[in-house]
């Protein structure tokens, strides 16, 4: 057995997870300029229990892959919640794909991003991000794909800062993430990293209605606290 493997922290699940990594933000804790923004589904129990440690507030940040059409694996870019498209030009080049192809995926993926925010938030609409504290949070970083599209798409919406937050993450992450997020925290870096699940003992599917009732309770605690 790998030594390592002895050294590695476990979750029992997302929330638990979730608890430990607020504990390892509480310098941002009532502040009124921090907003947590989690990525749905997975993304949203950890996030729900950071703001709660910190006393703010939680939303959704939903990020859409612009896949290319036949090779929907490979992204030419990404749209996000705001209505943000983020292009891929060095993709787009290569393949190449013309600008009415981009405009028909993005269209597509612009009603499921849509679909998916209505279900998550209801008719409530997206919070100001502009000048604040973003605490980005998702249940775990394996290759770092979505964090960077989601990362790029948040610059768009000229947060003042961007901390990047999650329980798990292999240990040659933060390269992946580039210079563009002011800080990243991370609970455990497994060696050898196999995929996010490994840290969790409970690791299932997270369906919409709960991100729609973990949205809606962290509101009213909110509410509550205030």
């Amino acid at each position: 057995m790998n030594r390592n493997a002895h050294m590695v922290k476990r979750f029992r699940d997302r929330s638990e997870a979730g608890r430990l990594l607020g504990l390892e933000l509480v310098k941002y804790a009532v502040q009124k300029d921090v907003l947590v923004l989690a990525l749905p589904r997975g993304g949203v129990p950890v996030g729900f229990e950071v703001a709660q440690a910190l006393k703010a507030p939680l939303d959704v940040f939903v990020v859409r892959k612009l896949g290319v059409p036949g090779h929907e694996e490979v992204a030419m870019g990404a749209i996000s919640t705001g209505g943000v498209r983020v292009l891929n030009e060095e993709v787009i080049r290569s393949i190449p794909v013309s600008d009415t192809v981009i405009e028909i995926v993005a269209a597509r993926e612009l009603i499921e991003l849509r679909r998916r925010e209505l279900a998550y938030r209801s008719h409530a609409t997206a919070p100001e991000v502009s000048g604040k504290t973003i605490i980005l949070v998702d249940d775990g970083i394996a290759t770092g794909s979505t964090m960077c599209v989601a990362i790029a798409a948040l610059h768009k919406h000229r947060p003042a800062r961007i901390v990047v937050a999650a329980p798990t993450a292999p240990p040659s992450f933060r390269k992946a993430l580039g210079a563009d997020v002011d800080e990243v925290v991370v609970i455990t870096k497994p060696k050898p990293f196999h995929a996010v699940g490994q840290v969790y003992e409970v690791f299932g599917q997270t369906s919409d209605e709960e991100v729609h009732e973990l949205l809606t309770r962290s509101k009213q605690c909110l509410q509550v606290s205030r």
